[in-house]
């Protein structure tokens, strides 16, 4: 019998808890396990598939955590401030994240529920670039676009690869100033 109050999402919290404090690579059954005070083999009772399952699940989460804190940040926002607040909401959650954001997997596997959670992100960036007049194939491309200048500062950010002593909020303002310049410009077919 499961233990009371254990669930798949508990799970969850207590491994995104492990890998908050000492990174994805902690991430272990056992450790998972002595975390939420039960032995390993019980988390088979919340977590069937295991290890691979569990990671399933923590991407699962924190793409759904991203795509909130994004459409969070768009609210009230319009064309180019809806996509500063994109950008700024991204990196704020990376930042803020880092562990987390780090054990997002970069090629996921086919997965129904993974599937419709970055389905939620990419619907956020979409409606956030609706002021631009941007359809079809040219939004998927613009949110492309978007979505690899967040990613690209936010894990160059959490990775200390800004060494300089030049402000990186001013960098930060650059960019988001040539990316939405860009869109303006955007071609439209």
């Amino acid at each position: 019998m499961p233990r009371a109050g254990l669930t798949p999402d508990a799970v969850v919290s207590h491994a995104l808890g492990l890998i908050d404090d000492q990174g994805p690579d902690a991430l272990t059954l056992a450790a998972v396990a002595a975390r939420a005070g039960v032995a390993t083999p019980s988390l088979y009772k919340h977590v069937p598939g295991g290890l691979a399952e569990l990671r399933r699940l923590i991407a699962v989460r924190v793409t759904e955590e991203l795509a909130t804190r994004l459409a969070k940040s768009a609210v009230g926002r319009s064309g180019d401030g809806a996509v500063e607040a994109v950008l700024r909401g991204y990196h704020a959650y990376a930042v803020e994240h880092p562990n987390r954001y780090n054990a997002l997997p970069q090629a996921p596997q086919p997965d129904d529920e993974l599937t419709r959670a970055a389905a939620e992100l990419v619907e956020v960036l979409v409606a956030v670039l609706h002021d631009y007049g941007l359809q079809g194939p040219e939004v998927i491309h613009a949110a492309r676009s978007v979505r690899s200048v967040a990613h690209g500062f936010a894990s160059l950010s959490i990775a200390g690869s800004f060494q300089r002593s030049e402000d990186l909020a001013v960098t930060q303002d650059r960019l988001i100033g040539v990316l939405t310049a860009g869109l303006r410009s955007w071609p439209t077919a």
